[in-house]
């Protein structure tokens, strides 16, 4: 496809709103409202639209997606389109659509456990999977992890593919994973879209944080970013 990974200026047809201080997101908003998007971020779009699961199919690059993929989330999922300060999160614009990542890694499964040297997978993959697909809504879906498959044998490999054979004949009835609801928040700048007090009280007596990324200085929710409450477990890796 050769699709672009730079979200620039080129991004917009016809003249900017304001020429003196470019501001991509808030020019790709009103370019996207007024239809002035370039052709291949438009086209992109309507896959969105159309899709009912999407799955990021890519190998982990430094603990993050590759920079094409990179660039398709910021060109293609713009403000307005995938997004907007009202609906976001469970109220976001995609909340009846599904999504989920699906990547390998170089590591082994032990180098992202908690007490590895890459540090717990569930932190590495809180920014992907809250702060963009649940961001915009998505239900996201359990990640598919292949662990370190270039320095596994082949029939380790076979296992992985077929045990996420297995899992694609079932994936749209599975369980998403759990992230705060917005209505734990105060969702206005009065209020600095903080965890509202009494949501505090109710989390003191527990022995985890909400989230990951809500962990309230506790101990992090087992495999919150990992495993929903009735995924099966159907991963193979190398760790053996």
């Amino acid at each position: 496809m050769n699709f672009r990974a730079s979200a620039t200026q080129e991004d917009i047809t016809g003249d900017l709103k304001n020429p003196e201080l470019f501001q991509y997101g808030d020019e790709t908003m009103h370019a996207w409202m007024e239809g002035r998007l370039s052709d291949d971020i438009v086209a992109e779009q309507r896959k969105v639209e159309e899709a009912e699961l999407i799955i990021f199919q890519f190998p982990m690059y430094w603990f993050s997606v590759p920079a094409i993929m990179k660039g398709w989330i910021d060109r293609v999922l713009a403000q307005g389109f995938a997004f907007s300060l009202q609906k976001m999160y469970d109220n976001g614009i995609f909340k009846d659509k599904k999504a989920m990542l699906s990547f390998t890694t170089a590591a082994t499964q032990t180098m992202f456990q908690p007490d590895g040297i890459n540090g717990d997978i569930n932190v590495t993959l809180w920014p992907l999977q809250n702060g963009t697909l649940h961001f915009c809504g998505f239900q996201v879906l359990a990640p598919q992890i292949f662990w370190s498959p270039a320095h596994c044998p082949l029939t380790v490999r076979t296992a992985m593919l077929e045990g996420w054979r297995a899992r694609l004949r079932g994936l749209l009835m599975e369980k998403p994973l759990t992230f705060a609801p917005s209505g734990m928040f105060d969702l206005s700048f009065q209020g600095g879209f903080l965890l509202q007090p009494k949501v505090k009280e109710e989390q003191a007596s527990q022995p985890y944080g909400i989230t990951t990324g809500h962990h309230l200085g506790k101990p992090l929710p087992p495999d919150n970013q990992t495993k929903a409450q009735s995924a099966n477990d159907n991963k193979s890796d190398c760790s053996n």
